[in-house]
């Protein structure tokens, strides 16, 4: 393993999930991810919150190792907050807990609802994009596979994923983030036989 690659981490702990899948936080995390390090206070005028729920809400993500501290970049007694990299991973599971399964199916719905308006909102920023208004790589496509080739296929995907995150960096020029998005499920209306 390189020494900048983050290995998986499987999200199994209910506790854990929770933290994660509160609305407010994963906004907090998304502005991280967007935006780079922040105080409490910024994020607050950022998201329309007081400081005092952003603080406590970083809180909860540091506690279960989401977000981590900036310590170098704080003067006097701020406290500035950062994301660093991760591979976090939610499987649904037959034998998960209804709690668990409950909390997965939320973020899993959350996080695609949140995906469709990012894309609205390209769609109508679209115009406003120069050279990057067409830059929509878009693919749907089938596969026969078994359990164990569609983690395969899934791994592969992650692999390339990560690849691109180690060798291209932020703020080269012509560089802009791109948002990636990976989902396969089984076909409705089909048992194993057909």
């Amino acid at each position: 393993m390189a020494d900048d690659e983050v290995p998986p981490r499987e999200i199994t702990d209910p506790a854990a999930l929770r933290a994660l899948a509160h609305p407010l936080r994963q906004r907090i995390l998304r502005a991280l991810a967007e935006k780079g390090p922040a105080t409490a206070t910024a994020l607050g005028a950022q998201l329309g919150q007081n400081t005092g729920a952003t603080s406590y809400h970083l809180r909860q993500l540091a506690e279960h190792g989401f977000i981590e501290e900036a310590p170098e970049l704080a003067k006097g007694k701020e406290r500035w907050w950062r994301s660093p990299p991760k591979d976090l991973r939610y499987r649904m599971d037959k034998d998960q807990s209804p709690e668990m399964r409950e909390l997965l199916e939320g973020l899993v719905a959350q996080h695609i609802t949140d995906d469709v308006e990012m894309f609205q909102r390209y769609r109508a920023e679209r115009a406003e994009l120069g050279e990057w208004a067409d830059a929509m790589p878009f693919s749907r496509g089938a596969i026969y596979a078994t359990r164990e080739e569609l983690d395969a296929f899934c791994e592969d995907y992650l692999a390339l994923l990560k690849r691109f995150q180690a060798t291209h960096a932020e703020h080269r020029p012509g560089a802009r983030r791109v948002l990636t998005r990976f989902i396969a499920f089984p076909a409705p209306g089909m048992n194993d036989s057909e």
